[in-house]
């Protein structure tokens, strides 16, 4: 099941599929003063009602934001009423399946290398500190009287979360998805050290045993193995 991030991502890039509400959006996120309704209309070549309709379906998205103002600088009475304006919103557009997390990548990668001992083993540091918060989390879905099978479900819970597909096969539980994918394709090993100390991270903080996880590079597979019933 698609998590929310992906269905959200899908539901923005379904809004821009139609060719005139992609242009609006462009031209608006392009600029740097928020665009009145006739100036977005003049840019795409299309007339005023058809520009406030998708301008509008884009702001109900949540892809654009408006304000009101008004224009010219005129001010007190018959100025008119202000103009309904638009601008960007801080809401990013993007949907990628299978489910990737660079920007996880990119902060465990900033944090390693702003410390005084920047190398690998500092990045496995960061990503199992990462990984220990990851794995209270499940710890605490699971209550906290829950047994290690309860454990274990919330930890499979969390790897979804985090990008991953866990599945079973052959007293394992292996990682259908590798949320650095392309990362690992050019910097392999530095990424899956990275990969394996987060999945450890996870099990330490779900008190299940670290050693549980390991490498196991096979294709079509994240690069990191873990005991189907990794003792607690």
């Amino acid at each position: 099941m698609l998590d929310d991030t992906i269905e959200r991502g899908l539901a923005d890039l379904a809004i821009l599929a139609e060719p005139v509400r992609r242009r609006l959006y462009l031209h608006v996120v392009q600029q740097v003063e928020p665009v009145s309704r006739d100036d977005a209309a003049s840019a795409v070549g299309i007339g005023r009602p058809l520009a406030a309709f998708h301008l509008d379906r884009l702001v109900g998205a949540g892809l654009l934001d408006t304000e009101f103002r008004r224009l010219g600088g005129r001010t007190g009475p018959g100025a008119g009423r202000p103009s309904k304006l638009y601008r960007a919103s801080d809401r990013e557009v993007r949907a990628t399946v299978p489910e990737r997390r660079y920007e996880l990548a990119a902060e465990l990668f900033a944090e390693a290398l702003s410390a005084p001992s920047a190398g690998p083993e500092r990045l496995a540091e960061v990503a199992s500190a990462h990984g220990r918060e990851l794995g209270d989390e499940a710890r605490r879905r699971a209550g906290p009287r829950a047994g290690k099978r309860r454990r274990q479900e919330a930890l499979q819970g969390v790897l979804r979360d985090a990008g991953y597909v866990p599945f079973e096969r052959e007293g394992e539980l292996r990682l259908l998805n590798c949320p650095f994918h392309e990362l690992a394709q050019r910097h392999r090993d530095l990424t899956c050290g990275m990969n394996l100390a987060l999945v450890r991270g996870m099990l330490a903080g779900a008190r299940l045993l670290e050693s549980a996880a390991r490498l196991d590079r096979q294709p079509g597979l994240c690069c990191v193995a873990i005991a189907a019933d990794p003792p607690g």
